[in-house]
């Protein structure tokens, strides 16, 4: 994969810098995907003229929505087939914590699409985004597009090293009124009972309650089989999100982008986090002192 920034200030820019490259690619036989908004949408028809019927286009409120998702959605446009995607996402109205992620799991599309035959190209209005998006842009994009072209960016960090300033700080303790269920290999099913009775008792949304439970559950699987075998629930409200904490005394970090990327076909591991990742809205993971900590964050409604 080839994986471009694209900075621009100004609507000429953005036509500037990206329609050569999809005429290039229509050129090429790839198959191009553009996922910005309206506006934008109407700037390359109207300078692509006929090719603009050769290209897919998604809307960025749809395909940015969940960072999680955004990353299964890239991988299962691209495979196996040569492919140009453009893809701006819309950073209005997003948290600190929501850019950050995304920020994130943009770094993780170098690894994670590293052997597929595609362009992936970010542009950003320098102008408007989020100040952290025109920071690490040259830290988890290897190429940056300019006027004067192409050039290596010589502050490109791999997804392994990348890391924002909380990353290895330790988590916040449980709130103390938090429920507390143990389990072990025997009990999941009643662990999965005391989850789903907690969601609803907050009041969450029926789907969102069968997605968490699936995520404690795939994730306290993941400790009896491959940990201690033994663990802790931890389960509290806060802001309007529900917060799940799987503790596994055994347990250890050995994947540096755990549940990011999907696992082979005949991997017999790897799905727990992978399937978490997908369902929950933010997974937080710390390994001290021999314990894993996985904290599943869920909102209580949609």
């Amino acid at each position: 994969m080839k994986h471009v920034a694209v900075p621009y200030d100004s609507e000429e820019s953005f036509v500037t810098l990206t329609v050569p490259r999809v005429r290039s690619a229509l050129d090429e036989g790839r198959r191009v995907l553009v996922v910005t908004g309206a506006a934008k949408l109407g700037l390359l028809a109207a300078a692509l003229g006929p090719d603009a019927g050769r290209i897919d286009s998604r809307a960025p409120a749809a395909w940015y929505a969940h960072p999680y998702r955004m990353l299964a959605a890239y991988h299962d446009y691209t495979r196996g087939r040569p492919t140009l995607v453009i893809g701006e996402p819309a950073w209005t109205d997003r948290s600190e914590r929501d850019v950050r992620e995304l920020i994130r799991c943009d770094s993780v599309l170098n690894a994670a699409l590293h052997r597929a035959p595609a362009i992936v190209m970010c542009p950003y209005d320098v102008r408007r985004v989020p100040e952290p998006v025109v920071e690490y842009g040259p830290v988890i994009h290897p190429v940056l597009l300019g006027s004067d072209g192409e050039v290596t960016s010589t502050r490109f960090v791999h997804p392994q090293d990348l890391a924002f300033d909380d990353d290895h700080a330790p988590l916040p303790a449980p709130a103390p009124d938090a429920r507390i269920v143990r389990f072990t290999g025997r009990e999941l099913k009643r662990l999965r009972q005391s989850v789903g009775d907690y969601a609803r008792a907050a009041g969450m949304d029926h789907d969102l309650i069968t997605s968490l439970v699936i995520s404690v559950s795939e994730i306290a699987a993941n400790s009896v089989e491959h940990g201690a075998g033994h663990g802790t629930v931890a389960m509290w409200l806060r802001e309007g999100e529900l917060i799940c904490e799987i503790a596994d005394p055994g347990g250890a970090l050995d994947d540096p982008l755990p549940g990011y990327i999907p696992p082979e076909p005949e991997s017999p591991r790897g799905y727990g986090l992978w399937i978490s990742r997908q369902l929950c809205d933010l997974v937080d993971l710390r390994a001290e002192d021999g314990l894993l900590r996985v904290r599943l964050h869920l909102r209580t409604e949609r």
